[in-house]
């Protein structure tokens, strides 16, 4: 049993490195097992204090000080740290280490995947490669040199620009990379081994030549030509939004199947898992080209809010990322439809972080302490990131966030910075004082804002009584009120602007900054009573508190003018009744919300991809903030009998809609993708009838399927028929796709995103499934418990039990994989008395193993 428990690093505690690292070669002679890294660093100090190394699992060979070997009395080695007793304030320091990249599994450093040779090290991986301080404002210019063997490993990458290569006469060879740009280690990247290459250039508005290259395997190359695409799309994107171009002449990407992440942003050789670079008509949906098109977009747009600029400590992991993801939403809105894509990125904010802020892993989005830096990689850190600097737009105005954007890129570049020097430019190019508004960053929890009416008709005048209220999070009890940019418009019943004193175009933004505030709002031309639309485009991360019922809720709906309060209002009500329908079981659907919604679809059928969004009822996971203690089953049924009345409701719509063909040729652009998406939700709402006639449609649809997007939908939908349509389209899924793993993945997920513990276990022990792969894991144990709430929480505890199995046994290979699967409780407290005692024993038989500092970490704090 482990009892060592992981010791927190405070953001108080916090002290600048006392040396400066302006240069260092690294010299790589590449073996599976023995791969020998030389290190020669440039060292001048800055400050008193002693000269410490990261390094973990290093084989010390040699250690030079200004080229004399030093003594083991000259040094303290531990098994994290090696410390140089006695140092000039100016030398050259030379460390000699052996690495086994083929015995890592963590996947963290220099590992071996498919044969080749990668690494991956953010956060703190560079410490399994050499001795270094692996932090991040620890900033220096790499030079690069691997040797390999040719045959196996031709092609040899790293950060920067290629310079001298050759061969040598027993068959290896070498080359080298310099990177002119100083950087922290965990930028550092390094690829060998033999690869297919889709090529393209690109032409700065600079007028510099970019050679671009995506590296996957053989026989893939034409499968990057997307990836490469939404590349070229984000380096002309960057430049007229922002005005950053691209600062070297070569740009990489390369695929690797083994990989913790999404990708990462290394200065010029981005490394991405290969199901976000690979991609065809017959084996991507268009989710995952959408998928591609951001996650290349998110990488190459942290060479300026990341790389460029990077962060002062991992504290301050939000400044990095909540901005580039805010950059990448921005970049997929002008690419696709805004509506749209406000409304899917809303709905993986309420998926994933309004659960994380309503439970035991709540932390801000700069946090004062972390036990584990790998467990911070969070919805927190990432989404409402991105949500902060939005509402930040919306507050001070989107010209000044523009100045202070171009502030920050002057003034900060080349440094390592805080989110107080981010917030000093929209400061100087607002003049407005942020310091309240940066209580966002240092507060958890998802504020809750309560709306009142009351309407004077002698004046015209509708006062708003306005209250906040943050809820109490871990360490937390108490709150200070932020301000709330709330974007605001009155309407007539017939969707018309009403005009209102002091507003222009017929919308204004209302800041709550104290616990409570009243506002008269006077209006012009008009005496009767408006319609309140608040919060539009999700203005502030906040949850709405609005006493209406479900008529004026209808009423809202049919007026609206802001297609996210659209469907927000259609969410609600579709919440309200599913709790109504868990209630009383006997209960038919209202009708009424269910032909309003049905004619909502209908009336939005000329964009596609908003009506098939209104068909998507609030999932299971969303459900569960809204009640405690909750029951997923109950939720699950509840909500599949208001499914199938729409269902009803829409079944001629969907048969009409069905009966066209699919757009051809091909297209991954959003007009065709929209398309697709409302077949899709047809094909789903066919599924929900639950008949014998719908599960052979099912098959002939799948039969005629002539993409992965409607083929999976099929799939998907069948999935919880018992009929033998369902096992014939498994199988034939899985014979045709069986030497494709990122298509074998899919059909893992679906599997156990509609069936059972059983099938979670079962699919687990598949010949196919493999622990050493993260994409495999997560496409059984996440998509089980992270997607089938019902199942995993189901009373007889067998789906907590088959993730606490997955989750020990990849503890042992991989903790950091073990850890993001943990999360997967992070809302056991709020179970009905029987799932969540099945929860918390499984979580302290976790706890009583000897589990990795990631996962202890986890258990740690889920279980308080």
């Amino acid at each position: 049993m482990r009892t060592d428990t992981p010791v927190s690093v405070k953001l108080e505690e916090y002290t600048p490195y006392p040396f400066e690292i302006d240069q260092v070669s690294l010299d790589f002679s590449l073996e599976p097992s023995e791969t020998r890294v030389k290190a020669r660093m440039t060292v001048r100090r800055t400050q008193p204090g002693p000269l410490v190394l990261d390094g973990v699992k290093l084989k010390l060979n040699e250690i030079r000080l200004d080229g004399k070997t030093l003594g083991p009395d000259a040094y303290d080695l531990t098994d994290e740290t090696l410390t140089i007793r006695a140092v000039p304030d100016a030398f050259v320091l030379e460390t000699d280490v052996t690495i086994n990249p083929s015995a890592n599994t963590a996947l963290s450093g220099l590992y071996i995947s498919g044969g080749r040779f990668c690494s991956q090290c953010e956060a703190t991986g560079f410490r399994h490669i050499t001795y270094w301080p692996d932090r991040p404002d620890v900033m220096s210019r790499f030079h690069v040199r691997m040797d390999a063997d040719k045959s196996k490993y031709p092609i040899l990458l790293s950060n920067g620009t290629p310079g001298e290569s050759g061969d040598h006469s027993d068959g290896r060879h070498y080359a080298e990379w310099d990177d002119p740009h100083p950087k922290p280690s965990y930028l550092f990247a390094l690829c060998a081994g033999d690869y297919d290459v889709w090529r393209d250039t690109f032409t700065t508005m600079n007028g510099d030549h970019v050679d671009l290259g995506v590296y996957v395997d053989k026989g893939q190359a034409k499968s990057a030509e997307w990836a490469m695409e939404s590349l070229k799309a984000s380096m002309k994107w960057d430049e007229e939004r922002f005005g950053r171009a691209y600062d070297l002449g070569v740009f990489n990407i390369v695929a690797v199947r083994d990989f913790n992440f999404g990708a990462m942003e290394n200065k010029g050789l981005n490394i991405f898992n290969s199901a976000y670079v690979l991609a065809s008509q017959e084996s991507a949906t268009d989710a995952d080209f959408e998928a591609i098109e951001s996650i290349v977009g998110h990488e190459y747009f942290h060479n300026w809010t990341g790389n460029r600029i990077t962060c002062r400590d991992w504290f301050q992991l939000c400044l990095k990322e909540g901005l580039t993801v805010f950059r990448d939403q921005e970049f997929s809105s002008d690419l696709r439809s805004r509506p749209v894509q406000r409304i899917k990125d809303v709905m993986r904010l309420r998926a994933r972080q309004f659960a994380e802020d309503a439970g035991p892993l709540a932390h801000p989005a700069r946090p004062s302490k972390y036990g584990s830096i790998d467990n911070l990689y969070t919805g927190t850190v990432y989404e409402k990131g991105s949500e902060l600097i939005r509402a930040l737009t919306v507050f001070i105005g989107i010209d000044a966030f523009n100045k202070g954007m171009q502030i920050y890129f002057n003034e900060y570049d080349g440094t390592a910075s805080t989110i107080e020097d981010f917030y000093s430019c929209f400061e100087k190019a607002s003049g407005k004082d942020l310091s309240q508004f940066r209580l966002w960053y240092a507060q958890a929890g998802t504020p809750e804002v309560k709306v009142e009416e009351s309407w004077d008709a002698a004046s015209s005048t509708l006062t708003l009584t306005l209250s906040q209220k943050i809820p109490a999070t871990p360490g937390q009890p108490t709150k200070q009120p932020v301000p709330i940019p709330l974007r605001t418009a009155l309407l007539d019943g017939k969707g018309a602007h009403v005009g209102v004193e002091g507003w222009e175009n017929g919308e204004g933004v209302i800041v709550l900054e104290d616990e409570k505030m009243t506002v008269d709002l006077k209006l012009t031309g008009t005496s009767d009573k408006p319609l309140l639309s608040i919060n539009r485009q999700f203005s502030a991360p906040v949850r709405i508190d609005r006493e209406l019922s479900n008529e004026a809720l209808l009423e809202l709906a049919a007026a609206e003018t802001d297609p996210f309060n659209i469907w927000d209002n259609f969410q609600t009500l579709a919440r309200t009744e599913i709790f109504r329908l868990l209630d009383n079981p006997q209960s038919p659907p209202d009708e009424a919300l269910v032909g309003a919604l049905g004619d909502a679809v209908r009336s939005n059928e000329s964009d596609p991809a908003f009506a098939a969004l209104l068909t998507a009822l609030p999932d299971i996971g969303e459900l569960f903030q809204h009640r405690e203690p909750v029951d997923p089953a109950g939720l699950n049924d509840a909500r599949k009998r208001l499914r199938k009345a729409l269902g009803e409701n829409l079944k001629a719509d969907a048969e009409r809609i069905l009966a066209k063909p699919s757009p051809a040729p091909f297209k991954p652009n959003a007009e065709q993708a929209g398309i697709r998406a409302l077949r899709s939700a047809m094909i789903g709402l066919t599924g929900a009838l639950d008949t014998a006639d719908a599960s052979r449609k099912l098959k002939s649809l799948f039969d005629a399927a002539s993409n992965m997007t409607e083929s999976l939908a099929c799939l998907r939908t069948l999935v919880p028929f018992e009929t033998a349509e369902r096992d014939e389209v498994i199988e034939t899924f899985y014979e045709t796709w069986k030497e494709n793993p990122l298509v074998i993945d899919k059909w893992f997920a679906v599997q156990v995103g509609q069936g059972t513990a059983d099938d979670a276990r079962r699919l687990s022990q598949h010949p196919d499934f493999d622990l050493s792969n993260p994409n495999r894991v997560r496409s059984v144990a996440a998509a089980f418990s992270m997607t089938n709430l019902a199942a995993f929480h189901a009373r007889d505890g067998e789906g907590h039990k088959v993730i606490g199995d997955i989750i020990l046994e990849a503890d042992k290979r991989n903790p950091a994989l073990a850890a993001r699967l943990l999360t997967s409780f992070e809302q056991w407290r709020k179970l009905e008395p029987v799932a969540k005692a099945s929860a918390e024993k499984v979580l302290k038989d976790l706890q009583s193993q000897s589990l990795s500092k990631n996962a202890s970490d986890i258990l740690a704090r889920a279980l308080g």
